[in-house]
């Protein structure tokens, strides 16, 4: 007999109201360990209210979320990351003029000695941080550099690193390659391939296809805050993404319907 697992994390029938204003409808979405969940959707589609429900800073106004085949209330960012699911936002909350072993725990240091004479150990902690950007190819000379001396991609990486390294069993990427060049782009991609290849759920939200469907293995679109659907990789193209996108399905149904009124008769 073969054995399920219950998604990390779903959304069943999720909708969103503020006021008379509907941000999301009757949203579905299930991340599963090991996988990469694109959310993809142009400006307004809304992919800000989706994460701000999946990291507890919104709770949905109607329908319910599920840990591990489990009912939730994230009721607060802090339960979420009790739960294991971090986002990683566009501004990364971090501080640039911090070295990259602050920005690294910001918080959650290690610590040496007792009472009075307690204090950061610094020594474990520079190490620490430095073993696990090494495993990520992030080759830094000297983990006590301020992080804002890195590259875009680098501090995306600092930043996705210290998630899991703190405990994510989901990754929330929110637009993580939008304002970075090819190479930098490549990096945080590549590390978003190793953290489904280490057991983790990866939720990517982006308007770029050409960066999600490369490591993308489901794809999740939405379009004025209602879902198109979910697809598997093997489901759906690059380019069918790309049309569902731009509208062009919608421009044929409408095209259609103008030929049907102008028809002669």
């Amino acid at each position: 007999m073969t054995m399920t697992t219950a998604p990390i994390i779903e959304l069943r029938d999720v909708s969103k109201s503020f006021g008379s204003v509907t941000a999301l409808t009757n949203i579905n979405i299930a991340v599963e360990p090991g996988e990469v969940h694109c959310l993809l959707g142009d400006n307004g589609a809304g992919k800000s209210t989706l994460i701000k429900i999946l990291s507890g800073v919104y709770q949905p106004t109607t329908g319910e979320i599920r840990i591990d085949g489990q009912p939730k209330v994230l009721a607060t960012p802090r339960a979420a990351l009790d739960e294991g699911i971090a986002t990683v936002f566009q501004d990364l909350a971090m501080i640039p003029l911090m070295s990259i072993t602050r920005n690294f725990f910001l918080g959650r240091e290690p610590t040496t000695g007792y009472g009075p004479l307690r204090r950061i150990d610094m020594k474990t902690a520079d190490r620490i941080a430095f073993g696990e950007l090494a495993k990520i190819g992030i080759d830094i000379k000297d983990p006590q550099q301020a992080v804002g001396t890195l590259s875009g991609g680098q501090r995306q990486c600092v930043a996705i690193a210290r998630a899991v390294y703190h405990g994510a069993r989901v990754l929330i990427l929110d637009e993580p390659t939008s304002a970075l060049g090819v190479h930098q782009a490549s990096t945080v991609l590549r590390y978003i391939v190793q953290a489904r290849a280490s057991g983790l759920g990866v939720i990517f939200i982006t308007h770029n296809i050409h960066h999600a469907y490369p490591v993308g293995d489901k794809f999740t679109l939405l379009n004025r805050g209602t879902s198109v659907g979910t697809f598997r990789k093997d489901q759906i193209t690059e380019m069918e993404v790309l049309d569902i996108m731009a509208g062009k399905r919608e421009l044929k149904a409408l095209e259609a319907t103008l030929n049907e009124v102008n028809l002669p008769g």
